[in-house]
């Protein structure tokens, strides 16, 4: 299985994980929100919506498109410390990890 079919499984894996502890939203955060130059939206979205409505869709695409994927690409620490305290935290960490371990790997 190459780099980009197992990061589709496991941007499956998060979504389900997002829904399964009632993160996933139905109504899109305000467009300038999404718009947010800040790192990882820190001044606009909730971390959970910053996976659902940026990171989850930015990276399929580049999956969908057979572009390069990031390399050097660490996300969990800033997932557990927005997360930390918060229902569902340490499964989606988990999977975020795994993302960050299979995109650094060469």
């Amino acid at each position: 299985m190459d780099k980009y079919h197992q990061s589709q499984q496991l941007l499956t894996q998060l979504e389900n994980i997002l829904q399964q502890h009632q993160y996933w939203e139905m109504i899109t955060p305000d467009p300038q929100a999404l718009a947010s130059t800040e790192p990882f939206a820190i001044d606009s979205l909730a971390c959970h919506q910053w996976l659902q409505w940026i990171f989850i869709p930015k990276l399929r695409y580049l999956i969908l498109q057979r572009l390069p994927l990031p390399t050097q690409f660490v996300i969990s620490p800033y997932v557990e410390e927005a997360m930390k305290n918060q229902v569902g935290m340490e499964d989606i960490v988990v999977t975020v990890r795994a993302i960050d371990q299979l995109l650094n790997i060469k």
